[in-house]
C-alpha cells in the first residue's frame, strides 16, 4: 500500500499539479477518512438491500451506474465533500460542477473487466481539459481486486478510435476499447484503499482487470467539470453545482436529492438519462441495460 500523497493545507502543491498534467493521473490522494468510506459503503449496501426488489422504473444497477447523485443523497454528499473539492480545485479552478457520479462495483471472484478506453470518447464534450475524474475507493482496489491501470501521458492524444464489444463482462456502457496496442509495461497499477482516491484526465487511457479477491471492489466515481465546458452533440446537458459560480449557463443545474429515489428525482433522472443516452449511444450497433 502506497502512502497517501501529502497535500499543502488540503490542496495540491504546484509540483503535484504539474505531475497530474504530465502523466494524466495522480494517486494515491486523500479523499475522505477510512471511517467515512466505511459509512458510505454501508449506506450503499443498505440501499442495495432495501431497494433491489423495490418497484423502481429501472433496475437498481442503472441508478448506481448512471447519475447516482440525482437520486441518492449519499452519492451527492460524497461528490460535494469539501476536502475532495479542495483537491479538484487544483486541477479545474474555483468553479466546479458535478457532471456525473456512479458506483463501479466488481463482485468478488468474478470476470467483469473494464477495457482500455478514454472516458471522453462518447460524452459529446470534445477533447477537453476541463474535466477530471475522481475515483474514490470504498473498498480496497488492488491488482487482485481489479484496480485501474493508467497509461502515462496518454491524455496528450486526441480522442482515439474505439471499437464497441457490448461484452456482458465489460462494465462500460458500450464495452468500448481503444484501438491501440497497450503493452503491459505501459500500464501503471492504481492501487488505492478506502478513503483514498485517484484523479485522471478524460483522455487518459485506462482500464481494469477482474476481481479475483474475496471482497467486493467498490468505487464512487465522480466526474467534475468547469462551467465553461459545453455539450457539443446533444441538445442540452445537466450538472450539479459543487463550488464557486456558473456564469455560463451551459448546463441545467440539478438539485441535491433529499431522500433516496423520491418521485420528483426519478422523473428528473429519466429526463437526464434520455438526453445523455442520445449522446452516449449515438451510432451504437448494440444496446446496454444502463442506457436502454
Amino acid at each position: 500500500m502506497l502512502d497517501t500523497i501529502t497535500l499543502e493545507n488540503g490542496h495540491l502543491t504546484g509540483v503535484q499539479q504539474a505531475q497530474y498534467w504530465r502523466d494524466g493521473f495522480l494517486f494515491p490522494l486523500p479523499a475522505i477518512s477510512p471511517k467515512a468510506a466505511l459509512t458510505a459503503r454501508t449506506e450503499l449496501e443498505d440501499v442495495e438491500a432495501t431497494w433491489r426488489e423495490a418497484d423502481l422504473p429501472h433496475p437498481l444497477n442503472t441508478y448506481k451506474r448512471v447519475n447516482a447523485h440525482v437520486v441518492m443523497p449519499m452519492a451527492a454528499r460524497v461528490a460535494q465533500d469539501p476536502a475532495i473539492l479542495d483537491v479538484i480545485e487544483g486541477i479545474l479552478g474555483p468553479d466546479i460542477l458535478i457532471y456525473s457520479t456512479e458506483f463501479f462495483i466488481k463482485e468478488p471472484n468474478t470476470r467483469q473487466i473494464v477495457s482500455m478506453h478514454q472516458d471522453l470518447t462518447y460524452w459529446g464534450l470534445g477533447a477537453i481539459d476541463g474535466l477530471v475524474t475522481a475515483w474514490i475507493a470504498l473498498s480496497p482496489a488492488t491488482p487482485a481486486s481489479g484496480c485501474m491501470d493508467f497509461v502515462a501521458a496518454s491524455h496528450k492524444n486526441a480522442i482515439l478510435e474505439h471499437e464497441d464489444s457490448f461484452d456482458p463482462d465489460n462494465l462500460l456502457s458500450r464495452g468500448q476499447e481503444v484501438k491501440v496496442d497497450v503493452k503491459p509495461e505501459d500500464k501503471t497499477a492504481i492501487e488505492i484503499h478506502p478513503g483514498q482516491m485517484s484523479l485522471h484526465h478524460g483522455l487518459t487511457i485506462h482500464g481494469s482487470g477482474p476481481n479475483t479477491s474475496d471482497d467486493r471492489r467498490i468505487a464512487c466515481v465522480v466526474r467534475y467539470i468547469r462551467p465553461d465546458m459545453a455539450q457539443e452533440v446533444g441538445g442540452k446537458d445537466y450538472a450539479m453545482h459543487a463550488r464557486g459560480t456558473d456564469t455560463h449557463g451551459n448546463f441545467i443545474h440539478v438539485p441535491v436529492p433529499e431522500q433516496n429515489f423520491a418521485p420528483e428525482a426519478l422523473t428528473l433522472y429519466d429526463e437526464i438519462r434520455d438526453q445523455q443516452a442520445r449522446v452516449m449511444m449515438k451510432g451504437a450497433k448494440g444496446s446496454t441495460e444502463i442506457y436502454a
